[in-house]
């Protein structure tokens, strides 16, 4: 039988070694039990989450499936769906926070972990916008077209249209790849490229383009294509 986590040496205790160390010492199977708490008949808590881990295939996977699929998973159930729910929105309302009022152009990491942490794990394409005001701080972000992002499927009107309605100075432009890949497509440059043209009607300035993968995020105008 597992030996329990208690009978462990201290410093290989998932709460004692994050405590130590820092949360980025610990692999996602310790974060994850950190999280159980408890195991299971014959697994401590990180042996289950081993387990959950090759079951779901990742830590994203996992923390992004539905509640059916969650509760699958051996030792999960409808309570540890609901904290993890509630974990997860209090990590999205922490990042909208860190962005709210700061200057976006000076802090382009705040506004990719912003961005990664709404579109990351949507399992279609979502073209979404931040909305700034004239010292470039957030005035709101909206999530506007969602599936196959082309020309067909955003609507420059509309992005005018709710640009207008929230009196932005500027805009940046984000949509996910599903596919984990963050490389631009053509499409992807095109309807920049439309977007900009639209928007500059109405003096409102296109700062960037981000495309959101699995964990990366490709800038458009760090690549000097704005």
């Amino acid at each position: 039988m597992n030996m329990p986590i208690t009978d462990w040496p201290a410093h290989e205790r998932p709460r004692e070694k994050l405590l130590q160390r820092g949360p980025a010492s610990l692999s996602d199977a310790e974060l994850l039990a950190i999280f159980l708490r408890t195991g299971v008949k014959g697994q401590s808590a990180v042996d289950l989450s081993r387990s959950l881990l090759t079951q779901f295939g990742s830590l994203k996977n996992l923390m992004h499936a539905s509640q059916s699929e969650f509760c699958e998973g051996h030792g999960l159930g409808s309570a540890k769906y609901v904290q993890l729910q509630a974990v997860l929105e209090m990590a999205r309302r922490h990042l909208h926070e860190t962005i709210q009022k700061k200057n976006i152009i000076n802090n382009p990491e705040d506004t990719k972990n912003f961005l990664l942490g709404h579109l990351a794990h949507k399992q279609q394409e979502v073209f979404a916008c931040l909305f700034l005001d004239n010292k470039h701080q957030v005035i709101c972000y909206e999530e506007l077209f969602f599936g196959t992002i082309d020309n067909a499927s955003v609507h420059p009107r509309e992005v005018v249209k709710a640009a207008l309605k929230h009196n932005a100075a500027a805009i940046i432009f984000a949509h996910n790849h599903p596919s984990g890949n963050p490389e631009p497509s053509r499409a992807d440059f095109d309807i920049t490229t439309q977007l900009k043209s639209a928007l500059n009607l109405i003096d409102v300035r296109t700062l960037d383009h981000l495309i959101i993968g699995s964990h990366d995020v490709v800038s458009l105008a760090e690549r000097g294509l704005i």
